[in-house]
């Protein structure tokens, strides 16, 4: 029997194929609500006799309904678990690696079909999964009352539970605690930024992979102007009683809220064009610095690093409606001056660009703001300061019937967990996968695989003699691509992007 004996007591997983075992929706810590809600996750409750872990654990306080992806409902509670694969037993600690999924730090779980661990498996890692909580449970500003029982960014100190699970349970389901690489995309991949320069989280992994790192952290002052947006959408004071008393289903509307309130005004700055409320706070506890700043001072220096991005994120949010449209001169140059953007970028883009639309041009200027240009500089700096550092870019495009599927944000992350043949993806890669698809994907699976191994994903480092980058291609295009417009038009823009 798959039966693995935790910290906490024994559970029961269920075999996938004759090589994996999966394990789902073990409690790594209590549930955040009741006594513990709005602070730092508490250890899970011990159980006796043998836990079914055969089903995900409920997702998170959220409005969203993603494909194939279970919902949340008000009375769900559970929902710090984690779930693994591991291969049948060898004999020997298999490297581990363990994901943070995405979801602009307000919606999104770890039981959505692009993260099913199996195809990672099988190629040699013990692989982990988690909920954590987003949206306001797990990042919203709850203003000091003279106590430090409602820390900031809850949501990172919840990812540093499930490592610090994995290091003490890992062992057990064939995993080595000694090798773990934690990864992620888009506000995962911020999450693992994050990780990287946290005290709290140092030595719980030894690399990390981000793919499409979401750039903002928020200062104090756009937290706690946050905080008041959404309380009074909610009807409730912006107080740690007021909020704690407010449910979380009141604060997930509230929140739905303040976003569309941007949606709709055009006049209200950055957030109008892509209103995410939350990010990880610059608290100078939690998270005493942003990612890039942290990583120029080496604090990351012992962690090797894979980043990735798309070479056209911004075109998934456009596609699924969840951003501004800008189509006129006038609306461009108003988005370049909320963002504050250095002058001539846009006009570079253009360049870069000849005959491109507007609404092209603004997609692939705020791709760049909120992921590639991030990803490189995160690259860049970490090398630089000393860290072992690798770069690739996700550059696969399909025409099919219904047009055409860009190398757009998420669509490279099928292609790394091995799952292309989920129906409930084929929106993001433009319908059932061909044969080359199913080579790409043994490719990035690959790449994943020995980067967590050994730290070497099978390309150069970033060094002193320029950039190098892997371009993942369904033709397998060699790693010396360069991108369609100048970085140098980056060069006076100021990262993180910290929105007001």
């Amino acid at each position: 029997m798959d039966i693995f004996r935790t910290t906490h007591g024994a559970v029961r997983g269920f075999r996938t194929s004759a090589e994996v075992v999966a394990v789902l929706g073990i409690p790594y810590a209590a549930p955040p609500f009741g006594v513990h809600r709005l602070r730092e996750p508490a250890p899970a409750p011990a159980w006796t006799g043998v836990r079914d872990c055969t089903a995900f654990g409920p997702v998170a306080p959220q409005s969203a309904e993603l494909p194939g992806s279970p919902v949340w409902s008000p009375g769900d509670e559970d929902i710090l678990t984690v779930n693994i694969w591991t291969p049948a037993p060898d004999g020997g600690a298999q490297p581990v690696l363990v994901w943070i999924h995405g979801g602009a730090y307000t919606f999104g779980s770890s039981a959505q079909p692009d993260f099913d661990g199996d195809a990672l498996a099988r190629a040699g890692l013990v692989v982990v999964t988690f909920n954590h909580r987003v949206g306001f449970e797990g990042f919203g500003h709850v203003p000091a009352d003279g106590t430090t029982g409602h820390p900031d960014n809850r949501g990172l100190l919840d990812q540093v539970a499930a490592l610090r699970w994995v290091r003490e349970n890992i062992a057990a389901f064939g995993g080595d605690p000694d090798n773990v690489t934690v990864a992620g995309q888009s506000s995962g991949a911020g999450s693992v930024a994050c990780l990287m320069v946290m005290d709290r989280a140092r030595g719980l992994f030894r690399r990390a992979i981000a793919h499409s790192p979401a750039s903002p952290c928020h200062p104090l002052d756009v937290a706690a102007a946050t905080t008041r947006e959404v309380a009074a959408a909610a009807g409730c004071p912006a107080t740690p009683d007021g909020l704690a008393a407010a449910t979380p289903q009141a604060l997930v509307l509230a929140s739905d809220q303040v976003v569309d309130a941007y949606r709709r005004d055009p006049a209200s700055g950055s957030r109008h064009y892509d209103p995410s409320l939350y990010a990880p706070v610059l608290d100078g506890d939690v998270l005493p610095t942003d990612p890039l700043t942290g990583m120029a001072a080496g604090l990351s220096t012992g962690v090797d690093l894979l980043v990735c991005h798309t070479t056209e994120e911004y075109w998934l949010l456009d596609a699924v409606g969840s951003s501004a449209k800008v189509t006129t001169d006038g609306q461009l140059a108003r988005f370049a001056e909320d963002f504050g953007l250095p002058d001539g970028l846009v006009a570079g883009y253009r360049a870069a660009l000849p005959g491109a639309p507007v609404l092209d041009v603004y997609l692939a200027v705020f791709g760049d703001l909120l992921f590639a240009e991030y990803a490189h500089r995160l690259a860049e700096l970490h090398a630089r300061a000393g860290g072992r550092t690798f770069l690739a870019r996700f550059d696969r495009r399909r025409t099919g019937q219904d047009g055409d599927v860009r190398a757009w944000h998420c669509a490279d992350i099928p292609f790394a967990f091995g799952n292309v043949d989920s129906e409930d993806i084929a929106f993001l890669i433009g319908g059932a996968p061909t044969p080359e698809d199913h080579g790409l994907a043994h490719r990035m699976v690959r790449a994943w695989a020995d980067f967590a191994a050994t730290g070497d994903p099978g390309w150069p480092a970033v060094d002193d003699s320029g950039t190098h980058a892997r371009t993942w291609r369904t033709d397998d295009t060699p790693a010396d691509d360069v991108p369609a417009a100048p970085r140098a038009l980056w060069a006076d823009a100021r990262f993180p992007l910290l929105r007001p």
